[in-house]
């Protein structure tokens, strides 16, 4: 996107540097690394990050309104609602695809947001990799949470940790050690000092929890929450002392709430010329748009793409049993723009907010960036490509 960064890059770019630098997360954190890290960053100039930096904060007046909450209790299904909920979420991520506007310029158009932790550790170390692989300018900066990468750090501990002992914090997830993202999961724990921990591995005594670690039972004070209901649900007949909806005596960071009411549930209370045209599927009253090859449909209560359909029709909708379910939301097109050595890649990025427990509003720590030559962002949808994958990004200072 910036010409100059990117023309620098590709012509310091080798195959070979590439292979060492896949290679050093292996080194650094063996066996952990499980999906495709691409090939370049993205370089973001300063005119397309104060578009995004606009979009986003259209997006949080909304979450910050004395009306969000009421417009999405029913977003918070009746059976996995969890006790102490926090006042506001801890996490936001915001992603936008990047297009042209009718003039030819770049513009950033929001796909999904959510209120739930992205790999916040994974990403500053990816970064930093990247330049200790690769050229970076000197001008471009991939982290909003301090000017080094020990100062993300320190704002990490603030928001996660918020001063309790690391010991009597933990990263909850069902069956950490098999997650795709689980070398976030291990770069979180060399940063912060704290541990990935299974759900079925806890411990309910009374309204205290506990975990065990090097043959010492410990209580939990703090969870830094990275498990969600879907998740769960695949495991009907797991047997535990301590289920999701027990009122505990801990604090949430991330309260698993605010993955249902910060997401697609969201959308349609969202105006601004950054947000595409969304709808509730049942707010059309059976008056659907007659251009629906223009839109898509995107379930509510679902994950990582599932179920999302790009060609619709009429009679798809009116077979919805639960329409209020669904939202239809009006496509947007990407636009190819970052260079690779055969040709034009498409991307988004994704802005990823902390929120401290007593912070006014969210503040804006560091993003990712996700490649893709194929119909839909994701790995299923690029498969056999090169240059596309995960990614860091860095902004033009």
């Amino acid at each position: 996107m910036h010409k100059q960064a990117r023309e620098t890059f590709n012509r310091s770019f080798t195959e070979s540097k590439y292979e060492a630098f896949v290679k050093s997360f292996d080194a650094d954190f063996p066996g952990q690394l499980d999906f495709r890290v691409a090939e370049t960053p993205i370089f973001v100039p300063k005119e397309l990050f104060e578009k995004i930096g606009i979009a986003s904060e259209q997006i949080i007046a909304t979450l910050r309104s004395s009306e969000f909450i009421s417009n999405t209790e029913r977003a918070v299904p009746v059976d996995q609602n969890v006790p102490n909920e926090n006042n506001h979420t801890s996490f936001l991520a915001i992603d936008f695809a990047i297009c042209k506007d009718e003039k030819g310029d770049l513009t950033p158009q929001l796909i999904e947001l959510q209120g739930f932790p992205s790999v916040f550790g994974y990403q500053a170390h990816l970064s930093e990799s990247f330049k200790q692989h690769f050229e970076i300018p000197e001008n471009f900066r991939y982290s909003f949470g301090g000017d080094s990468y020990e100062e993300y750090v320190e704002k990490l501990k603030e928001l996660i940790l918020a001063g309790e002992d690391p010991e009597h914090v933990i990263l909850l997830e069902i069956f950490p050690e098999k997650q795709k993202t689980r070398i976030d999961f291990a770069v979180t724990e060399a940063m912060l000092g704290i541990k990935a921990v299974c759900y079925t591995k806890l411990i309910k005594e009374g309204s205290n929890l506990y975990y065990q670690n090097d043959g010492r039972k410990i209580q939990i004070k703090r969870i830094y929450n990275r498990l969600i209901f879907d998740d769960l649900l695949n495991y009907p007949d797991l047997k535990t002392s301590y289920h999701f909806t027990d009122d505990v005596n801990v604090s949430w960071v991330g309260h698993p709430n605010w993955f249902f009411r910060i997401s697609k549930f969201s959308i349609p209370f969202l105006k601004s010329e950054y947000v595409p045209e969304t709808k509730f599927v049942s707010d059309y009253n059976g008056n659907f748009p007659a251009d629906l090859g223009n839109y898509v449909l995107k379930p509510l209560f679902s994950f990582a793409g599932s179920g999302v359909q790009l060609h619709i029709l009429e009679s798809d909708l009116t077979a919805l049993p639960d329409p209020e379910n669904y939202i239809l939301q009006k496509k947007v097109v990407y636009e190819p723009v970052i260079q690779a050595p055969d040709g034009l890649v498409k991307c988004e990025v994704r802005m990823m907010y902390g929120w401290n427990d007593n912070a006014d509003k969210p503040e804006l720590l560091i993003s990712l960036s996700r490649l893709s030559r194929g119909e839909m962002i994701g790995v299923r949808f690029n498969k056999d490509f090169t240059w596309v994958g995960g990614s860091a990004a860095f902004f033009e200072k």
